[in-house]
């Protein structure tokens, strides 16, 4: 069973950095889709990257420029550098990974399994 497990989350104030890390469990397929999704209180789970085996990185056009999304494959351990953060970057965030991707198709970590979050907190 595929189990992401994330870790990193704390409390910032405005313009800080913090970096998530994931560690999966049970996924060795060469090919994978992976991302960072956030939720804040009374709002939709959102993408705020992914990264995939052919290479393909998408931010929200939000954490844009501030984000960067990088994978260690010989670790397998995903992870979210987050700087110069914002108020509007709180949230729970979760590692998620797309179990049925398939080289060149589409990438939707948000369809796949996530973990059970960490905890940002930007205030300011």
């Amino acid at each position: 069973q595929v189990q992401p497990v994330e870790s990193g989350g704390g409390s910032v104030q405005t313009g800080g950095s913090l970096r998530l890390s994931c560690v999966v469990a049970g996924y060795s397929r060469s090919s994978y889709c992976m991302g960072w999704l956030r939720q804040a209180p009374g709002k939709e789970r959102e993408v705020v990257a992914n990264i995939d085996s052919d290479a393909l990185i998408i931010y929200a056009s939000s954490v844009k420029g501030r984000f960067t999304i990088s994978k260690d494959n010989n670790k397998n351990v995903l992870y979210l550098q987050m700087n110069d953060l914002k108020p509007d970057d709180s949230g729970m965030y979760y590692c998620a990974v797309d179990s049925n991707f398939v080289p060149h198709g589409s990438c939707r970590p948000d369809f796949g399994y996530s973990g059970q979050g960490t905890q940002v907190t930007v205030s300011s």
